[in-house]
């Protein structure tokens, strides 16, 4: 956030010459909007900083890549993951896999983190499960109801996810989240 004339910034408590006259340090704090603006002086808000997690530096204009990709070198060949060849253990080696290395997309890492909440809520309450399990005691009714909607809210945020074109899109459904609590 900073005071603009043109293209030039003008800094709280700094003296500065606009059109060969000198302006005293306290002048922007002293002067009314009227004032500011006959010399062409306006306020510029400091840019939107998108977020990091879908953007590359918060640029609004370099969205991440939302599908896995497969990689390959610049000749247009895959890239293998390696893997330690042992077997001559005096002289270890680094070897292709059969596996093509592969860059998560964004839909990719929503739906683990999607998957991974779900994890967590149901974890509180697992020992129902496995109460039920050794001794038949039945799971509270609550209980049930509340594990049904937490798997049935996961299953619906990863095809929701699955099924987005843009980045856009992506953050509604994320912030679409609803796991009851």
């Amino acid at each position: 956030m900073a005071y603009k004339i043109g293209n030039r910034t003008i800094q709280m408590d700094r003296f500065f010459v606009h059109n060969e006259i000198s302006y005293p340090s306290n002048w922007i704090r002293l002067s009314t909007p009227e004032e500011k603006a006959a010399i062409g002086m306006v306020w510029e808000d400091d840019p939107i900083r998108a977020s990091d997690i879908y953007y590359w530096n918060g640029d609004i204009n370099n969205p991440k890549m939302l599908d896995d990709r497969l990689e390959v070198d610049e000749n247009g060949d895959p890239l293998w993951e390696k893997v330690l060849d042992n077997t001559d253990p005096l002289n270890p080696v680094m070897v292709d896999s059969n596996v093509q290395m592969k860059t998560l997309g964004l839909k990719s890492n929503m739906v683990s983190q999607v998957k991974h909440t779900a994890g967590t809520i149901l974890a509180q309450t697992d020992w129902y499960v496995t109460r039920k399990s050794e001794k038949g005691t039945a799971i509270p009714t609550d209980v049930e109801t509340k594990r049904d909607a937490v798997r049935t809210e996961c299953d619906r945020l990863e095809v929701a996810i699955n099924a987005v074109t843009t980045v856009e899109e992506l953050i509604t459904v994320m912030q679409s989240q609803n796991w009851g609590e």
